[in-house]
C-alpha cells in the first residue's frame, strides 16, 4: 500500500536552497549530457549493476517526465544556483519494496560536487517539500549496505534503517522517516 493519504498530489517546483535549484527534467534532451557525466560515472554508479550510457540516461529522464505525469511527482534536476550546471538529480519516487509500494527519496551527486554536501542539502529540501506537499505518512531510501556515503546522507536526513530487501537481486537496507508530528 502507497504510504499516500490521498491519490491527487503534486510536488511544487522549483525548490530553491541556499546553493542548489531543484527542478523538474526538461523533456527536449537537453539534460542528458550533464545527467550522463552523473549516472554514467563508473565510480559513482558502482553501487547500481553498471553505470549508463546516453540511452540509458535518456529512459531515466523519460521515466521521470511519465512519473511526473502519474505521480505527480519524480527525481529533480540538481542545479548550482551560482553556475546553472545540472549536477545531479534528487527527489521522491514511487519505488517497490517486498510487494509495496512507497515513496522513495533518492539521490545521485556528480563526483567532483561529492562530499560538499549537495546530496545532503537537496534531500533536506525534497524531504521537506516531500512532507509538505506529498501528505505521505513517511518516505524510505533504498540503499546498497556498502554504500556508506548514501547512507551517511540518509541519517543527516533523520532517516533510520527500518529493514532489508533485495532488489535486482542485491541487498538492500530500507531506510525509513516518519512524518514529523
Amino acid at each position: 500500500m502507497l504510504p499516500l493519504s490521498s491519490a491527487a498530489v503534486r510536488l511544487v517546483t522549483p525548490i530553491e536552497t541556499e546553493r542548489l535549484r531543484l527542478r523538474p527534467f526538461h523533456d527536449d534532451g537537453r539534460d542528458v549530457d550533464a545527467l550522463l557525466a552523473v549516472l554514467g560515472d563508473e565510480r559513482s554508479m558502482r553501487f547500481y549493476p553498471a553505470p549508463f550510457d546516453r540511452d540509458g540516461v535518456g529512459g531515466w529522464i523519460g521515466r521521470q517526465l511519465e512519473r511526473y505525469e502519474r505521480d505527480g511527482f519524480g527525481l529533480l534536476a540538481i542545479e548550482d544556483r551560482a553556475t546553472g550546471e545540472v549536477i545531479g538529480d534528487c527527489g521522491p519516487t514511487v519505488q517497490e519494496a517486498d510487494g509495496e509500494s512507497f515513496v522513495e527519496l533518492g539521490w545521485h551527486v556528480l563526483r567532483a560536487r561529492q562530499g560538499q554536501g549537495v546530496a545532503t542539502e537537496a534531500g533536506a529540501a525534497c524531504r521537506d517539500a516531500a512532507f509538505a506537499s506529498l501528505d505521505s505518512w513517511f518516505l524510505i531510501s533504498l540503499i546498497r549496505p556498502e554504500n556508506r556515503p548514501s547512507r551517511r546522507v540518509a541519517e543527516k536526513l533523520g532517516f533510520e534503517v527500518w529493514r532489508g530487501t533485495i532488489r535486482a537481486g542485491w541487498g538492500h537496507l530500507i531506510y525509513r522517516l516518519d512524518r514529523p508530528a
